[in-house]
Formats: structure tokens, C-alpha cells, sequence
């Protein structure tokens, strides 16, 4: 599979693998001036860079940077971003600053992660019965946090 990357404006790097074996690429700040994050804050950082997978049946994933979220409380707003594979617009990383002090991103920092997953496309039929298990229709803390 392949993966193409465009690049939007001057300056925009293209994402990385931290080692041969990360499951993800590393996305990276493209901003003309440093933006100050105070607790609570929300912004969307560009990434100055569009892209198209070579085939429909993938989405791409943006997923937080563990050291960002564990040390500064920077992860994103959305929890995970998904972008469809027909989408060509620029891959823009929903920040939020769940930490006390301010945080600042600056321009070619790595802010996210971009993991590469397959999607299933199923027939959809409407039914009136589904199938028995032993959960059932237990849903939120069933199974206990022990």
C-alpha cells in the first residue's frame, strides 16, 4: 500500500517513523508563529500537509503522542481522529491542554501520531432479534473495575 503525502505550504514536514517498526508516523506543527496553550484550551494545529491512500478500504487514524499526554497533559480533543480516505483537505490535530501550566506548541514539533487501519464496508440488514450471549445488554462498568 501506499501512502501519498502532499505538502500544503513551505515548510510542512512529512510524517515519520520514529523507528522501522512504529505503528505510527510522527505529524508534525506546521505554524508560522509558537501558540500558547492554557489549561482547558482547544486548538487545531496544521500539519501543512494533505494526503491519499492508494486504496478506499483504509482509514487513517490520528492518535496522541503518550510522552505529550503523560508529561504535559496534551492529548486530543476528539480522543481519536479519523480521516476518511476519500478526504484530500489539510490533516489539521485537535489539541487539548489537559494540564496546569501553559504549553507551548511550536512549529516542527511532533504533536500526533498517523496509524494506517483497515475498514470493513458490511451489507447492513435490518433485524428484529439478534443473537444471545452471556453479557447480554450489560453495558457501561459490567465487568467490574477488579
Amino acid at each position: 500500500m501506499k501512502l501519498f503525502i502532499k505538502r500544503l505550504r513551505e515548510g510542512a514536514k512529512l510524517p515519520v517513523q520514529a523507528t522501522p517498526d512504529s505503528a505510527g508516523y510522527d505529524l508534525y506543527a506546521c505554524l508560522e508563529t509558537p501558540v500558547t496553550l492554557k489549561s482547558g484550551e482547544i486548538f487545531r494545529v496544521p500539519t501543512g500537509i494533505s494526503v491519499a491512500p492508494d486504496r478506499r478500504d483504509v482509514a487513517l487514524c490520528i492518535f496522541p503522542r503518550s510522552g505529550l499526554s503523560a508529561k504535559y497533559g496534551i492529548t486530543l480533543a476528539n480522543s481519536v481522529g479519523l480521516i476518511d480516505s476519500d478526504y484530500r483537505g489539510e490533516l489539521q490535530v485537535a489539541l487539548i491542554h489537559l494540564g496546569s501550566e501553559p504549553f507551548t506548541v511550536e512549529d516542527g514539533m511532533r504533536i500526533a501520531q498517523l496509524v494506517t487501519i483497515p475498514i470493513l464496508f458490511p451489507e447492513l440488514e435490518e433485524t428484529d432479534t439478534l443473537t444471545e450471549t452471556q453479557r447480554g445488554s450489560s453495558g457501561f462498568g459490567n465487568s467490574g473495575i477488579k
